[in-house]
């Protein structure tokens, strides 16, 4: 697999201009206050609106989906066109939000990203059946962000 990540993305051009409105919103989520910095800087330095949590709990929340925010739901998910999340953090793991949103009936259509800072080929597999978008390896790079950028085109044409 390649780098750990849920296969390449051949039909994008090397312009990432934004072909769907307004910059795309990514809900970044991770408990490590160093790696949620990097990736948010990353996203903005590529024209993306950021919003980040600092856990599973406060991701569902901001999307509507905790336990008193049920009305919110609609208004939110609208807003976000990827959400970015750490497989390892207390209380909820990434595997545990992804399989949350994907049970959504608005928010399944939403690309979930794992990433992590460990290469675990069946923690990978597992993500991705469970419909993960893809599983990349952490410290993400401007690179990385390209390449979610480009799924995150393929998923709105």
């Amino acid at each position: 697999m390649d780098g750990g990540c849920g296969g390449s993305c051949g039909g994008c051009s090397k312009d990432m201009t934004v072909e769907f409105g307004d910059e795309p919103h990514v809900l970044a989520v991770d408990d490590n206050l160093t790696d949620r910095k990097l990736v948010e800087k990353l996203l903005k330095n590529s024209s993306c609106k950021v919003t980040t949590a600092e856990n599973g709990l406060r991701a569902l929340e901001y999307l509507g989906l905790g336990n008193d925010q049920r009305n919110t739901l609609e208004n939110n998910v609208s807003k976000v066109n990827l959400i970015i999340t750490d497989y390892c953090m207390p209380g909820m793991t990434g595997y545990e939000l992804l399989k949350k949103i994907k049970e959504s009936s608005v928010l399944k259509e939403v690309p979930v990203v794992i990433m992590s800072s460990d290469n675990v080929p069946a923690r990978i597999s597992q993500c991705l059946e469970e419909g993960a978008q893809m599983f990349m390896l952490k410290p993400l790079k401007q690179s990385d962000v390209k390449q979610l950028k480009c799924h995150l085109k393929r998923c709105r044409s």
